[in-house]
Parts: C-alpha cells; structure tokens; sequence
C-alpha cells in the first residue's frame, strides 16, 4: 500500500488541511499552541527568601525577549515590583555560607564573592576579578575563605587583610638543589670557578628571600604532577585541611556538527560532544594537604567495599569472546569520582572536622558514601549502595552532616525507593521514611530536630511537602494540595514558600503558614487570555500491565462528547514522553504544555489521547526506573501496547486507528513501535529521535547499556536502525539540524537505512535547518505539529469523520 504520495502532493494536502482544522476552532489553532508561549504566562521562576524573611524573590521572563528580570515580593503588603537592573547583583542570594552567629553571609554571583551584612541588610562585592571565584565559605575564626582558579585564599573581614593560602599546580615538584655526584657534573664544579660561584649564589640568594618572609604567611605551592587537573579543591573550616580530587588531563574524540544557516552565508562546523564510550575513565585520585604540617597525603580508596570486584567481568569476557580475542583482567580497582552534579559532592561538618564524599564507580554500579579519615589518610565507609543495573546519578544523592557533627544523613534507594537515613556513629543507618513513594529536596532544621522534604506519598503523581522528626521518626504531612510543588523553609521556619501548578494551571507562588494551614497565593502570572479557555483536565489513570504487578499511570484525554456506546469506535493518539527518566503522568503542570494544548485541540476534534509513564519513567521506584538495563524500548513497547489494549477495552478505541509520537526519546519509542510491532499502530510521528544508541553521550547511555565495547548485544537490541526493516506503517521523522543533544547525523543514518531497505513508500522526513534539540521558533513548531496532526488526520482519523 503506498501510504505518502509525492512531497507537493503531501503539502498541498497538509496545507488544506490544517487550514480546515484551524478554522473548525477559532479559540484554540495549532497555531497559537505553537506560538510564543509569553502568552501562557510568564511564570516565576528560582524563587527564594530573603535573609529578613520580609519578601520574596524570583526570576521573571521578559516578555518577547529570551532574558529574565529579578522580582520582588513584599509580605507586609503582597506587592510585586521589578529589582531594578543595576541593583540585581546587590540583593539577597539563594544559598551561601553564615558565619557563627549567623550575622553575616558569603556568597558567589556570576563568578564573583560577596558579602552579606544581615545586621544592616546591605550586600557587598568583596572580591570582582575576570577569574571564577567559587567555594565561598566562613572559617572557623571568623575569615573567609574561597578559590579562585586553582588558588585557595582568604579575606579578614576585621583587618582587611587578603592572603593566598596555597596554589595548585599541575607540575612535578621541583627538585632540590644537591652538589652534583655524576662525574661531569663534579667535574664541572670543580675545574670552573664560575660554574660554583654561579650554584653557589643562588642557593645564598635563596636563603635569603627565605629568612625575608619568615615569620610572614607563605602560599603554599602544591604539586600534583604533569597532565593533572584539578577536579576538586575544598579548604575545612577549620582551616588545616585542603581536600583535593585530581584526575589525569586526557583528550576526547569530539563528534562535528554544520551548521548551514550562518550570519556571514558559509557552512560553518561546531564541535560538539564525544559519542558514548569515546570519553576518557573517571577516576579520579583523592589527597589531603595538611597546611600546617605542609604535606600532601594521598587518600586510601581500597577500604571500599567492592571496588576490587569488577560488575562488568562476565560481559567483557563474552565481547571479547565474540571479537575471538582473548579477555584479559587487569585486576585493579574500579575507576570512581566524585559525584558533584549539584554541588553537594563533598560535605564537611560544621566544625571542621570531617568530611564527606560521594563516590561514584565509572561503570555506574556503585555510590559510596565515604567519610576522609584524616589520622589514616584512608577513606572509610559510611554506605554503599549497589545496582547490578545501575544507580541513579541523576536523583536522590543529598546528604550532610546532624548539627551534632557526628550523625550523618542520606537518601538511598536500598529498599526500592528514595528514603530518608541516619547513622550515628558506630552503628547501622537507620531509615526514618519508609513506604512505596520518593523521598527528594530535604532542608534540616537549623537544631536538627526536623528533616522537611517533599514526596509523592498519597499517590504517584501528587507530591506534598512532609516534616519528620530526627529523633522518632514521627512524619507529619505539612501540605495538602493535589497538584505538584516546590517549597523553601522560611529563615524562620514558621512558614514555606511554596510553587505550586496543577494540571491546567502552570506554577505560581503561594506562601505557607504552617501552624494555621493558611496558604496566601503571591504572584498571578497567567494570562486572561490562556485562563479563560476551558481546558480538558486529563484524567490521571492506572493502566493494568501485563508484565509486572504495578500499574502505568498515565494522563487521558476523552473527546468532549465522549460516548461509550456509539457505533464508530475512536480514534487514539499516543503520546510517548522524552528523556525516559521523567514523570509526566502527574498532577502539575507538564513541561509538555505545547503538547497538553494539542492534546486538547485532538480531543476536542474527536481523538482519545493517552499519555503514558512507561517502565523507565521517573516517579516510581528503582525497579521502574531500571526494567529498561540491556533491553531499551522492550519494556516500555510492552507497556503502550497495554495501554492501547486497555483503551480498546474500556473507551471503545478502535484498534486499527492508533496514531503514535514523541520527541527524543518518544522519538525512540515510536521507532521501536512501528519497527518491532507492526500493524500494532496505524502510524507514527517521531520527533528529534535517537536511532543508534552507540551515538548517543556517555554519561546517560552507559548507565542504562554498558558501552558498544563491553556490551554490543544490549546496543543491537535496543537500537532502532537494527530494526527498520520492520517498518510497513508510515512514519515522519523530523529533526533540527543543529541539534547538539541527539545529534541530526541520527536521522540521517536512519534515512540511508530505509532508503537501503526500499521503504520509500512508508517514510518522509521533515528537517529543520536552525533548530536544536528544543526548538525556539515558533514557525518550526508550527510546521512540525502541522505535519504531525496532517499524518493522524490521513492516517488515523476514521474516513466518514474526515469526510
């Protein structure tokens, strides 16, 4: 059956229509979905308390613009106005460092330190230079302490005086000076009075630039050795002790990218990232620099558990057996790092005395939570948790230390979900939360006796802000709101700021007053226009699968005059999600707002719409998260299929008429849908999709497949290119052309694929020649969504309907 006619055939058809679609609604067009969403809202964004308690602050788009403006929020009278521009960098800050008394602040700015007075309530630059001062912190004795580079430095804030503490360098130390013993060298000392007078006079004129500073502060000059850089460098407050993490400077095989749409009219060519398994080992070597006993010690790491155990043993033997080679075991302990992708990777105690690290294992299977043991120079075990999938980097890996500076807390999904845990020492960690939701955003109480965090304890997609005592365990729910939200602890902690959206309204700011309940709404950013539209609330449902015990909890869209008993059975859309490892079947407002919209316009026009948190998405549990190890797009298929099964049985969905699409990794799914399922779909739209996995990055790949090198099967299995001889339903592929995520070059081996297996009739493709990975013009989101509804209005949409 030939499914696409000619191109100027397609267009026409697509032309005429959308335009007869458009015109059916005139409150609601592809084309305002597609627009600049300023008409949305304009919603606050990285709100935060000031110091006082006394406002909000947050950051606002400027509308028809791509920067943003700083706002704030008064308490006394609910008034919003805008920070002026020159005043933005000279107001309180999200986050920092207090001195003791909590009377001061520090912080860093765009690269820059500042002081926060709050006795006064005035912030101050302390230190502007064009290097990027970072790791502000307060001593113990009352300096402030900061790195610049790789130079760690301190400020007296009494005396004014500045000091360089010690300097990084990434060289061998040098070496002393020593009368020769070789025989040319002797010889040369000896036959010539100027060689000696010249050795001679140097070490004279070093003795005395030493006898000149002593008694003064000296930098410390620290060798790491050649082709190191410096990953991590943090000073204790107490100030005896620099924690160092190095690893070796190595060069990565970078992919290249054109870019034809150029200012000065040639093709222009970007480097972009290396391609999964192209990226050099992290591992990195850890040290303490005793500043006052001027030594550098290079930490233990063999007291780990496990990491003389390599996971990964039994694959790389059968790779190598399928090269014929022979497999060898080098036998060294495992490659880790330090995980800091939120800053948090390296926590010390208020008093300076201790240390704490999050460890990763290169091969992904590994988190230790390692204290320094500064007597021993050895890392000591705090916990280990371990996946034989792999675990998750990306969430639940906050930690810290109990204001007792002995008690150490942590998120860990041991039990199968993100909780709560303490450990003091000497003895076992102990869980404070428990159940079947996640535990994630913990603030601890100023006196630790309270941890506050956020959790989808009632349900799946609903998260509320809950309070547990440190001591007992008791929890207490704070918030009560069916929707999705942030908060922030109030300085005071008698109150929360909260953002909070729902499912039809994107977020706002409300204020918490926890011994009322009282919950006072702060800014109202959405539109007249957007609010007065009456939006279909997709019901949150729970799929039965027929694989596992759990449901697939997913958003429906039901067409206004929905009836059950009607002879035609309706037509469905699926929409599959991107990134895998995210919650879209929620309570809150979707990142996915253009496609709630059309999701609306297609139930609206007679569609079911069914959007599915599939086996990899976020929000349920680590065994929902890693079904999808070694086998990408197995689960996840097995679960739309259910969810079209379920639709047929329950909302008379006609089987035949089920239109599939995604972007990224929706448009990776619709792939594996149409190519491994044929006929299951009536056709398909995939959108900035992954075809290869061996050309994705390393980081997110790896985690989930190994690398092409030590696992090739997973890569054959859960790779759309290997399957495209599947394809008898027809497809749109459409991608941005300078789309430096999943790169363009992904379509276009594809293309070459079904060109090759003469699938012509089955496939177009729609390229987009100044997009990224997210597009930013509204005309290419207008285009590509026209395609899109032109694709399931031919395809999908029953006959007597279109006519």
């Amino acid at each position: 059956m030939k499914y696409f006619s000619s191109l100027a055939g397609l267009l026409v058809l697509g032309l005429a229509s959308c335009s007869i679609a458009l015109a059916t609604d005139e409150t609601l067009t592809l084309k305002k979905i597609m627009s600049d969403p300023d008409w949305i809202a304009l919603s606050p964004e990285g709100a935060y308390w000031a110091e006082n308690g006394k406002s909000i602050y947050f950051s606002q788009k400027r509308e028809k613009q791509n920067n943003y403006r700083l706002m704030q929020v008064s308490l006394d009278d609910l008034t919003t106005n805008k920070v002026d521009v020159q005043q933005e960098l000279l107001v309180d800050s999200r986050g920092g460092d207090y001195n003791h008394d909590h009377s001061a602040k520090v912080f860093t700015r765009d690269g820059d330190l500042f002081f926060h007075d709050l006795t006064s309530n005035k912030v101050l630059p302390l230190v502007r230079t064009h290097n990027r001062e970072q790791d502000a912190k307060f001593l113990l004795d009352g300096r402030i302490a900061y790195r610049s580079e790789n130079r760690i430095l301190t400020i007296d804030k009494a005396t004014g005086i500045s000091l360089e503490l010690a300097a990084i360098e990434s060289e061998d130390a040098p070496k002393t000076w020593e009368e020769p013993k070789d025989f040319l060298g002797s010889q040369q000392r000896r036959l010539f009075d100027y060689v000696r007078q010249e050795q001679d006079q140097k070490q004279q004129n070093k003795k005395i630039e030493e006898q000149k500073i002593k008694g003064l502060p000296t930098p410390k000059s620290i060798y790491i050795g050649k082709n190191k850089r410096v990953t991590q460098a943090s000073l204790s407050p107490n100030g005896r002790y620099l924690f160092l993490a190095t690893d070796a400077q190595s060069q990565r095989r970078q992919d290249n990218m054109p870019e034809f749409v150029t200012e000065n009219g040639y093709v222009e060519n970007r480097m972009v990232r290396p391609l999964v398994g192209q990226v050099p080992v992290e591992n990195e070597t850890f040290y303490v620099y005793d500043l006052e006993e001027d030594k550098l010690h290079e930490l233990d790491k063999s007291t780990l558990s496990g990491i003389d155990k390599d996971p990964l043993k039994k694959l790389k033997r059968q790779a190598a057996k399928m090269k014929g080679e022979k497999f060898k075991d080098d036998k060294k302990l495992r490659d880790v790092y330090i995980h800091d992708w939120y800053g948090d990777g390296l926590v010390w105690s208020q008093d300076g005395n201790r240390l704490a690290l999050t460890l990763m294992s290169f091969d992904n299977k590994d988190r230790w939570l390692a204290e320094v043991d500064f007597a021993n120079f050895k890392l000591k075990e705090l916990h280990r948790l371990t996946d034989p999938a792999w675990v998750n980097e990306r969430s639940f890996n906050e930690k810290g230390w109990m204001p007792d500076n002995s008690t150490f807390y942590f998120l860990s999904e041991e039990s199968g979900y993100s909780h709560l845990y303490v450990k003091a020492d000497g003895r076992r960690a102990k869980a404070l939360t428990k159940g079947d939701f996640e535990v994630s955003d913990l603030t601890l109480s100023k006196e630790g006796g309270y941890f506050y965090f956020k959790a989808n304890k009632d349900h799946p997609g609903i998260y509320n802000i809950y309070k547990v005592n440190s001591r007992t365990g008791k929890l207490t729910k704070v918030t009560d709101l069916q929707g999705v939200v942030d908060y922030q602890l109030s300085p005071d902690e008698t109150r929360l700021l909260l953002t909070y959206s729902t499912r039809t309204r994107p977020q706002e700011l409300y204020l918490h007053e926890m011994a009322s309940g009282k919950l006072t709404q702060l800014t109202k950013t959405v539109s007249k226009q957007f609010a007065a539209y009456p939006w279909q609330e997709p019901e949150i449902v729970a799929v039965p699968s027929s694989n596992v015990k759990r449901p697939i909890y997913s958003r429906l869209y039901l067409p206004n005059d929905f009836d059950p008993n009607r002879e035609q059975p309706y037509p469905v859309v699926m929409f599959v999600h991107g990134a895998g490892y995210l919650q879209n079947a929620h309570y809150g407002w979707s990142l996915y707002f253009r496609e709630f919209m059309f999701h609306n316009l297609l139930a609206n026009q007679g569609y079911i719409v069914i959007d599915m948190d599939y086996r990899a998405s976020q929000g349920y549990g680590r065994d929902w998260r890693t079904a999808i190890y070694r086998q990408m797009g197995s689960p996840e298929l097995e679960d739309l299929i259910d969810g079209k099964q379920w639709l047929v049985k329950n909302y008379h969905a006609d089987p035949k008429r089920v239109g599939i699409y995604g972007g990224s990794y929706g448009g990776f799914m619709t792939f594996m849908a149409l190519f491994k399922a044929p006929g299951e779909f009536a056709a398909g739209a995939s959108l900035r999709p992954v075809t290869d996995w061996a050309s994705y990055n390393h980081s997110y790949t790896s985690n989930i497949l190994n690398t092409p090198e030590v696992d090739p099967e997973a890569y054959n299995r859960s790779s759309p290119i290997e399957f495209a001889d599947g394809l008898s339903d027809p497809l749109l592929i459409a991608h941005g052309m300078v789309d430096d995520n999943v790169f363009f070059k992904d379509s276009v081996r594809l293309v070459q694929r079904l060109i090759e297996l003469e699938k012509t009739n089955y496939f177009e493709t729609a390229i987009y020649p100044v997009e990224p990975h997210g597009f930013r013009q509204p005309s290419s989101w207008l285009d590509e969504y026209t395609r899109i509804y032109n694709l399931f209005e031919k395809h999908v949409k029953p006959v007597k309907e279109n006519n």
